[in-house]
């Protein structure tokens, strides 16, 4: 009987096809390992092909091509040739690449959610609509709750609180409020009541004021506080101090849930006081001022900010959702909505007062915020992160718990001491560049480790790539003329993301945290531009504008006057003086005015505070810098201001948006 099975050295006829794909010669492989094919596939590969070649030209082996190749380095040192070919294979990756997948710990554990879920709800279909049920009950809770932190008890006699920002003031920075404080009456005889947010113990100055021959910046400006530092009564503040951190430093609302009061206007008032109350150091201030203000004892309010109620209820919907879900679309674009939400309404609002204003404003960022969340999911790594991942713990640990983390930066970050990635700022902040030095140390450990988990992955030429086209745009960015680099949080976002599209346990920490600077920087500060001008990020640094030389000035210690005179200006295009006495604008006159050389300050023969003068040359209605302080001291003798400009700047003569509102001041 013939057998069915023929044996391997038999001399079995080949068929037609097989001999055709004998005689096709090998092709290519390309630098990533896939096959590359050739300029034709069709029957021209064939025998006939072959005769075709010219006996003359043969083809040059593969190594002897390579030899040839070479031979254009051999400039270079063969010790660097050869460590460059290193780097570069080193580079490119294993022959065989490990592709990062995280095993869950426990793993029974953890796929315990989704395997319950299941279980109950096997269609996808049904998952699909209590997915939908679950995201309008974490929203009907939300407006819930936020309605109820809206509203606060009226207070008798005066009605309901109005909302307040935590840097409201009376009295306008530097010379805002015009001559004489004339812009900011009435200095006396008014009062509202009002309504703080949480969290104004930390909102600090960002630019230099200034109070006396103190330059206040980085700091709360809260300017004295109870006459008798035993006890909390009667206290006492000087009018541009923060209304809100005045009313912790007394003792009135609370800095972590803010609080309601009654705010009344007293006039002038002299030799404030420094204590430290409340977890806020205020400023001494040895001299007198046309404004200030104390609260009403025995005011009953009761109002509480819902930020920390909100942020609980926002945290236990996402952890839920977390850990029963293995969608990573599912998880990251409702999660994504959730702390957008949460920091545009409750956890850092980038508007006070009306809600509707505020809705408005969070609004008109959600829509681009979003198609930036599609592209962060599809194009820049985070579909890969999350796609398949099991360790439902881990996720819940470790990408919400970042996300989070970097979605409250005004409260887990506010301890860095940097405010802006500027020049001027970082040079101005005490501890920035420390606070930098150290970032830049972390942030280059960072980078080394997810270096090398691309390089097992054999995706590190792609993103060295990526990398380099982001440094050359910075570097471009930076050679513009009379534009400056900002680095938002959402640039940071944006640039640091790509880096990390991988699957281990330090990438979801990464990448969990950018999401959520992302979502803070957006809803709180919106799309602000990448390139700004320098007027833009100069906020109250110095114009560069020429200071006044003032003359030794005249003291009539019989009449208590003081008398100035001062230099010619050095320019056509400075057309005046304005000397603020007591961080009061006093003077402002103009060259082209008759009489207007000099500048005489009366005080009272009998006083004991010191007198402060600073001044500086007006060009229209703004002033440029101002010099130090110069002191007229209690003994009679004229103190020389320290050389070079002040801090702080002139301004013009325009209301400042952080007052209290005008409709406010007459109210009771």
């Amino acid at each position: 009987m013939r057998s069915s099975r023929t044996d391997s050295g038999s001399s079995s006829p080949t068929s037609p096809d097989i001999e055709h794909q004998q005689r096709r010669p090998l092709r290519p492989h390309s630098l990533d390992g896939v096959v590359t094919p050739l300029e034709s596939d069709e029957s021209d590969c064939s025998v006939d092909h072959v005769d075709r070649l010219d006996p003359a030209n043969p083809v040059t082996p593969r190594f002897m091509q390579d030899q040839a190749a070479r031979k254009h380095w051999r400039w270079v040192p063969y010790p660097a040739r050869r460590t460059a070919e290193a780097v570069v294979r080193w580079i490119k990756g294993p022959q065989n690449p490990r592709i990062w997948k995280i095993t869950p710990f426990f793993p029974a554990i953890q796929e315990l959610p989704p395997r319950l879920l299941g279980r109950i709800l096997p269609t996808k279909r049904h998952r699909l609509w209590l997915l939908f049920a679950y995201f309008a009950a974490w929203v009907l809770t939300f407006a819930l709750v936020f309605w109820q932190g809206q509203v606060a008890s009226e207070i008798e006699g005066w009605g309901e609180p109005s909302d307040i920002g935590c840097g409201a003031t009376y009295w306008s920075k530097n010379n805002g409020c015009g001559i004489d404080g004339v812009d900011c009456r009435p200095f006396t005889n008014s009062s509202f009541a009002f309504r703080c947010p949480a969290n104004c113990a930390s909102y600090r100055v960002l630019n230099p004021r200034a109070v006396g021959d103190q330059e206040i910046t980085y700091a709360p400006l809260i300017v004295g506080g109870p006459p008798d530092p035993s006890n909390e009564l009667n206290p006492v503040y000087r009018g541009d101090s923060f209304i809100c951190g005045a009313a912790i430093h007394a003792g009135l609302i609370s800095g972590s849930q803010g609080g309601c009061g009654v705010v009344s206007l007293i006039g002038e008032q002299q030799n404030f006081v420094a204590t430290n109350r409340h977890g806020i150091q205020s400023i001494a201030f040895d001299s007198n001022f046309p404004l200030s203000f104390t609260f009403l004892p025995g005011i009953k309010c009761e109002a509480k900010d819902a930020r920390w109620s909100l942020l609980a209820i926002s945290v236990v919907f996402t952890s839920v959702l977390s850990l029963f879900t293995t969608s990573s679309a599912a998880f990251f674009f409702a999660t994504f909505i959730i702390a957008f939400w949460q920091v545009g309404l409750a956890s850092d609002p980038p508007l006070t007062g009306a809600f509707a204003s505020l809705f408005s404003n969070v609004l008109g960022k959600f829509l681009p915020a979003m198609f930036c969340a599609w592209v962060f999911y599809d194009k820049m790594g985070v579909r890969r992160t999350l796609r398949g991942l099991t360790a439902q713990v881990e996720k819940t640990v470790l990408w919400l718990g970042g996300c989070w983390v970097g979605a409250l930066t005004n409260y887990t970050f506010d301890f860095i001491p940097i405010s802006r990635l500027t020049g001027h700022d970082l040079a101005q902040q005490p501890g920035a560049k420390a606070a930098l030095s150290i970032i830049v140390i972390v942030l280059a450990a960072i980078v080394v480790g997810q270096i090398w988990c691309f390089q097992q992955e054999a995706r590190l030429v792609r993103y060295l790539k990526l990398y380099a086209l982001f440094i050359v745009a910075i570097l471009i960015s930076l050679a513009l003329p009379n534009l400056s680099l900002r680095l938002h949080h959402y640039i940071l976002a944006l640039l640091l993301l790509p880096g990390t599209s991988i699957q281990t346990r330090l990438s979801l920490l990464y990448q969990g945290i950018l999401i959520g600077f992302f979502a803070n920087g957006i809803a709180r500060w919106g799309f602000d531009p990448v390139l700004q001008t320098s007027v833009a990020l100069q906020g109250d640094a110095q114009l560069g504008t020429a200071l006044p030389v003032i003359l030794a000035p005249i003291i009539n210690s019989s009449l208590s006057t003081i008398t100035f005179q001062w230099d010619p200006a050095p320019s056509i295009r400075y057309d005046g003086i304005s000397i603020l006495v007591n961080d009061v604008e006093r003077f402002r006159g103009f060259f082209d005015d008759k009489g207007v050389d000099e500048f005489a300050w009366t005080r009272d023969t009998n006083s004991t505070l010191n007198d402060y003068f600073r001044f500086a040359y007006v060009q229209g209605t703004s002033a440029g810098d101002y010099t130090r302080a110069g002191i007229w001291n209690t003994e009679g003798e004229w103190i020389e201001m320290a050389p070079g400009p002040s801090r702080v700047k002139g301004r013009a003569l325009v209301q400042d948006d952080e007052r209290v509102a005008r409709s406010l001041w007459k109210r009771g």
